[in-house]
């Protein structure tokens, strides 16, 4: 019986479901009569109904599985194709929420100017891509997805709670892939050169990369460093930040990538700056415990790159080659780039240096020059940096507030502002421009700058 003070839009948004899931229903029924149907008639309207009408926990969990890719590090979930039906299920809500429901409220700001202008620059690169089937396929597998995803984010993310349930998300699907990098590195499983830890390697997943581990690693250490250092929080916070930034420590040396190493090192010295008053002794001491850090990572004893090759070793030269091609490849197409991911299969045609294989660019600035070309680099960072200048003044607003204000947003301030750092300095060896870290982590700037706003509103009226 529907209540008194049921709307009269409610009332039709009810009725449409009804129709809709009574017409599935039939179909399925006239050309699949089996009694399982009668189960799924009882699970399917309660899915879709909770679907749509909780757009932010689908959303979240698209996220999860696409760019912790745990349907990889869990091989039994791999053949259910969770995030092809999950970007299926969690647009299908977004827009029901949007065009039918209105609960959402929508806005814009110019952080979302910049990410429209550089979509709009990847679009036209597709156009004029030297090879426009594998660009447009890039994009319609992955681009669009990450950037529809981001305004959802900023969007869906409007309350403290929700912004919660996001930092808890990250930081433990972070530690599930710690955990299991770390028992493939002690039980020998998909080692690279012998020594470097990844995930899913048999599976031909992203995590089979070391680098790319590394960057997944990256991402959610700089919240779970953020739990830890703010006294605010409960001490079971303070005891997840601390159990999960040391399991994300391990697996991060274990990968012996130099982009991701640099990135931690960056994230620590964001927090260092916070706390330590002496510049100088905290650059003594980032730069002691790097040559630490990396003795301990034991980049030395790897294959490539290590101290068996003398000189400027082979890794290091082939980003050099790498970066000049990139470089070639914008002052041939300036306007739009070669297009995406045509980067690599265009290295031969470009370097001055052939070896016989074709290889990656390993840096996010020059990925983006030799894709997008001169202005999508302007474009990116620009937004990086209008980014940046955005969550140091939420975090200089709710610092004079910390006390008063939800820990959980100041926290979740801190983590955003040392992993866009992080992500700026690992941008160095790691290609980052064009998935998942950047996007998450600038939807999240808009939303905790929205929510944090809110909340000092309160605090001052």
């Amino acid at each position: 019986m529907l209540s008194n003070h049921t709307t009269p839009k409610a009332l039709s948004s009810y009725w449409l479901i009804t129709l809709l899931v009574s017409f599935i229903i039939g179909i399925i029924w006239y050309f699949l009569p089996h009694p399982i149907l009668i189960i799924a008639i009882g699970i399917i309207p309660i899915g879709a109904y909770y679907s749509l009408n909780n757009p932010f926990f689908i959303v979240l969990l698209f996220i999860l599985f696409s760019f912790f890719r745990l349907h990889e590090v869990f091989p039994f979930l791999y053949d259910f194709k969770i995030p092809k039906y999950l970007s299926i299920i969690s647009l299908a809500a977004f827009m029901w929420q949007i065009l039918i429901q209105r609960n959402i409220q929508l806005f814009w700001c110019r952080e979302f100017t910049l990410i429209t202008l550089f979509l709009m620059i990847i679009m036209i690169g597709i156009v004029f891509a030297i090879d426009r089937p594998l660009a447009f396929e890039s994009f319609k597998n992955t681009y669009w997805k990450i950037i529809i995803m981001t305004f959802a984010i900023a969007i869906l993310i409007q309350r403290p709670r929700q912004l919660t349930l996001t930092l808890q998300s990250i930081i433990f699907s972070g530690m599930v892939v710690a955990i299991t990098a770390i028992y493939n590195r002690i039980e020998g499983i998909g080692l690279v050169e012998g020594t470097r830890t990844t995930i899913g390697r048999d599976l031909g997943s992203m995590l089979g990369d070391p680098n790319d581990l590394a960057l997944v690693l990256m991402f959610p250490i700089s919240f779970s460093i953020a739990l830890l250092l703010t006294p605010q929080l409960s001490w079971l916070y303070r005891l997840l930040g601390l159990i999960s930034t040391i399991l994300l420590f391990i697996a991060v040396i274990m990968t012996q990538s130099r982009g991701g190493l640099l990135g931690i090192i960056a994230v620590f010295g964001i927090y260092g700056m916070q706390r330590v008053k002496s510049k100088l002794l905290l650059l003594s001491c980032s730069a002691v415990i790097g040559i630490m850090l990396f003795a301990l990572a034991g980049i030395a004893d790897r294959t490539s790159g290590g101290s068996a090759e003398t000189g400027i070793d082979a890794s290091s030269m082939g980003r050099l080659y790498a970066w000049q091609a990139a470089f070639y490849m914008a002052l041939e197409h300036p306007l739009s780039g070669v297009g995406l991911s045509n980067f690599y299969p265009n290295y031969f045609f470009f370097s001055t240096h052939w070896d016989g294989i074709n290889h990656a660019v390993h840096s996010t600035w020059f990925s983006v020059l030799a894709e997008t070309g001169f202005i999508g680099l302007t474009i990116f960072i620009s937004l990086i940096v209008v980014l940046i200048k955005k969550i140091k003044l939420t975090l200089a607003n709710l610092t004079i507030h910390k006390n008063t204000v939800d820990p959980i947003i100041y926290a979740s301030a801190q983590g955003v502002y040392a992993g866009l750092i992080g992500t700026i300095v690992s941008g160095t060896f790691l290609t980052q421009g064009f998935t998942w870290p950047i996007y998450i982590l600038a939807a999240l700037v808009i939303a905790i700058s929205s929510i944090a706003k809110q909340a000092l509103c309160k605090i001052n009226s």
